[in-house]
């Protein structure tokens, strides 16, 4: 038996049970501290144009102030998460960081790590599994707008 016809048949049979990967990115404009976005429309086209039905999404902010999420997104709320962010961990205390850089925004990154910037989410039929009430979002710790990167990756079959 040839060795490379084997290793191709190997390869072909492997490939078609392999689950598929498609990853795509958005950029988000922000306003600056407690700029909540909703971006849950923008994560399900992702998730559509993979033509993955079953599996899981994964969206990552790009960039250590920033905070991806699961949130009802109303106003009540949205105004809610960043108050109890800057309360646990407060924009006018002094951090190291602020002393080591003099950028003002060491709080920024305490908070964003505090909840973190990435989110997974259940695909079934082709869509995100989110609850009635449930988006997601991104929540700008930083204390200046930012031009965010998103990064959704799609995993399944």
């Amino acid at each position: 038996m040839n060795t490379r016809w084997a290793m191709a048949r190997l390869y072909s049979i492997l490939a078609k049970d392999a689950p598929m990967v498609f990853q795509e990115r958005f950029k988000l404009e922000t306003s600056g501290h407690r700029d909540m976005q909703d971006i849950s429309s923008r994560v399900s086209e992702i998730i559509q144009r993979s033509s993955i039905q079953t599996g899981t999404a994964h969206i990552f902010n790009v960039g250590s102030t920033g905070v991806i999420a699961a949130i009802e997104f109303e106003p009540g709320l949205a105004g809610d998460l960043p108050a109890i962010l800057d309360q646990l961990i407060p924009p006018s205390t002094s951090y190291g960081h602020e002393r080591a850089w003099n950028d003002g925004n060491g709080h920024s990154h305490l908070q964003s790590t505090w909840l973190g910037p990435e989110l997974t989410i259940p695909v079934e039929n082709g869509r995100p599994v989110l609850g009635t009430w449930q988006q997601v979002i991104h929540l700008e710790c930083d204390i200046k707008p930012r031009s965010r990167s998103v990064v959704v990756t799609v995993h399944g079959e």
